[in-house]
């Protein structure tokens, strides 16, 4: 990492993109803050944190509206997705467009040279072609959520923070005084701001009502509340007692109604994924063996990815897993690195 650029720090007042900024200010970086407002509620109560936390490293902060492609891009796509039965990943689709679109932008007419930001990842820079690799953290890695940047995104990042835990984050920001600082921990939605997914999308009053909740046979056992309240694999609020607990297994938003059936009718062999993006820019030698990860927090397991119908990925892998969700997107390594991914459909 050269010294001496000016970078943009993507700033939220939380502790992993202020130590970020402090690090860069270390390693003898002109830094400056920008934050993005959205419309978030409590927005200005936001602004005056992270003006706090950029006070005390002596950054200047800047405040980049970002409100009506947040809008258009991924609220409408999240509430678009419940509609359907499907469950989103409003994260993924706003760092392409948002924080690594607009945003970027917006430092880039600064004058910055490139724009960091506080995720647990890796980048690794080979000629011209960036790689994109998992943080050294296993419990922080957040490189399933970058899968869909493209290469000239990727050449304009860094992410000092992908080589440290967050026990090692934490220790810093003590070192560099400013652990009393920052602000809380920023939430994985971060529109919601305390609210439920329930509650977001009733306030909108876009959300249909009850229906029918069935068997995979198509036989009514009840109702349910709304199928926004609801996703792949979840047994709590249906009110069907059984000898062994129903699970959702699939959301039909056509007909606006819930399947259910029991544990083993949650497990699948296969898959097919649509809007696929690859890191490279271009797919790899395909079939491939890779490691393929359904949902954040899966720990990924070994699969054949291959040429589906049409621009389509098919995906099968070594063992069925567990609850794969439509909406979720699945995302594949080459061991520490991350090679693309796309929606489960």
């Amino acid at each position: 990492m050269s010294t001496g650029r000016t970078v943009a720090v993507a700033m939220s007042g939380g502790v992993d993109s202020s130590v970020t900024a402090a690090l860069l200010k270390q390693q003898g970086h002109m830094v400056r803050g920008v934050f993005m407002a959205f419309g978030q509620p409590g927005l200005d109560a936001q602004i005056e944190r992270v003006g706090k936390v950029a006070d005390a490293l002596a950054v200047e902060l800047t405040v980049v509206d970002v409100a009506e492609v947040f809008r258009s891009t991924v609220l409408d796509y999240f509430r678009a997705s419940y509609l359907a039965g499907r469950t989103p990943n409003p994260c993924i689709v706003c760092n392409p467009n948002v924080k690594f679109g607009r945003l970027l932008a917006a430092a880039r007419e600064m004058g910055c040279a490139a724009m960091a930001t506080g995720h647990y990842a890796r980048l690794d820079r080979l000629g011209d072609r960036v790689r994109l690799l998992k943080g050294l953290d296993p419990n922080k890695d957040q490189s399933y959520f970058l899968h869909r940047l493209g290469q000239d995104q990727l050449a304009a990042l860094l992410f000092p923070l992908g080589g440290f835990t967050k026990t090692q984050v934490r220790e810093l920001a003590a070192g560099f005084g400013i652990a009393g600082v920052h602000g809380s921990e920023s939430q994985d939605v971060c529109f919601l701001q305390g609210t439920t997914v329930a509650a977001f999308l009733e306030a909108a009053g876009t959300m249909p009502g009850g229906g029918e909740i069935v068997d995979g046979g198509g036989r009514v056992l009840g109702r349910h509340q709304g199928i926004h309240r609801y996703t792949i694999g979840q047994r709590r609020g249906l009110g069907l007692p059984d000898a062994t607990p129903y699970y959702v297994v699939a959301i039909d938003g056509d007909r606006n109604r819930l399947v259910v059936g029991k544990n083993e009718e949650l497990w699948r062999e296969m898959l097919s994924l649509r809007s696929v993006k690859w890191v490279a820019g271009g797919p790899p030698s395909l079939p491939a063996r890779l490691i393929v990860k359904i949902r954040y927090r899966h720990e990924g397991a070994p699969a054949l990815v291959a040429p589906g119908q049409g621009e389509r990925v098919a995906v099968r892998f070594d063992a069925p897993q567990r609850a794969v969700t439509p909406g979720q997107f699945a995302v594949f390594y080459d061991g520490d690195e991350v090679v693309g991914g796309g929606e489960i459909i």
